[in-house]
């Protein structure tokens, strides 16, 4: 698997939105957290961010309130958005063969069963990144933030 820049800062910043609200994930208001302010705290270049943010907005993972008081907040608790929920919906597929989901690599003579070995790959994958959220995440981060 390699964990391309891009879903690196979507994890990092869906964290510092997580732990904006509190850990609650509810749309109080106060958990609101600017594009700006992500970008400067976790040291991530500001436009890319923002492609990011709007791809996790699409997944429906974070909403986002325009205006002088807006930002982004989580649209559901840390403790129900994984880590594959964000790597899938900034980067697809969580393991490629060739730039194609390991489900679709196709060999044939001696190399057929590398098919098997990438889905098993993925598969524990898979396993890690859908069990880990936001939360475990947050459970293990220093107390100051």
């Amino acid at each position: 698997m390699y964990v391309s820049a891009r879903s690196d800062y979507a994890l990092r910043a869906m964290l510092a939105v997580a732990a904006a609200s509190g850990g609650d994930g509810e749309d109080s208001g106060g958990g609101l957290v600017k594009a700006a302010s992500l970008a400067e705290v976790q040291d991530i270049p500001l436009s890319f961010l923002q492609g990011i943010l709007l791809d996790l907005r699409r997944a429906g993972l974070l909403h986002s309130h325009r205006g002088a008081d807006g930002g982004y907040a989580l649209t559901r608790p840390p403790d129900e958005i994984t880590v594959g929920d964000v790597l899938r919906a900034v980067g697809g597929s969580l393991t490629t063969v060739r730039g194609l989901p390991a489900e679709r690599a196709g060999y044939h003579g001696v190399a057929a069963g590398l098919t098997d070995v990438w889905l098993a790959v993925h598969g524990a994958i898979a396993t890690v990144v859908d069990s880990t959220t936001l939360a475990n995440l947050l459970a293990h981060a220093p107390t100051t933030r």
